[in-house]
């Protein structure tokens, strides 16, 4: 039976309910720093893999997390144990946190909303040629209260009903 089990609905029922994507993500992590293709992740390959994937990575966090998974203090955690770990790190961050963040990646301007001049920046640096005006209708499709602008609020009701959060 599986450690994990799966929601593709914004409010997780379950202490342990992660995304395909997130599964997905976890097990692409443990291959990528298992750097000796042991079957485990010792410390230094741990930090490493934390830092990459955005959690604290300071040395006695670190530690503390090792001790916590290793159970049978081996200096090395296998891919259950490295999955338990990052499925309660990804399931403690706070929403608030990852909103506010992930709305600074679209507000390039730093203005408070996310213009269609953001937009554009952004469609430009992935690659993507974006009519203006299918720019303008994305702005005006959510922006509830006509002012022009995605502000946070209405960024985080996207986000919510397009279920990425």
């Amino acid at each position: 039976m599986s450690i994990l089990t799966y929601s593709k609905s914004p409010q997780r029922a379950a202490r342990r309910d992660l995304t395909d994507d997130e599964v997905a993500e976890i097990q692409e992590a443990f291959q990528l720093f298992d750097s000796d293709n042991s079957g485990f992740i010792e410390y230094r390959e741990l930090k490493a893999a934390l830092k990459a994937l955005g959690f604290p990575a300071k040395k006695a966090d670190v530690r503390s997390k090792m001790a916590q998974y290793d159970k049978e203090d081996t200096g090395k955690i296998n891919l259950h144990q490295f999955q338990l770990l990052l499925t309660d790190a990804m399931l403690s961050k706070d929403p608030a946190d990852l909103f506010s963040r992930a709305f600074q990646l679209f507000d390039t301007t730093r203005t408070g909303g996310i213009r269609v001049q953001d937009l554009r920046m952004i469609a430009s640096e992935l690659g993507h040629a974006i009519e203006e005006e299918d720019l303008v209708g994305m702005i005006q499709e959510f922006d509830r209260n006509h002012d022009g602008v995605i502000d946070a609020e209405e960024f985080q009701r996207i986000m919510v009903s397009t279920e990425v959060f």
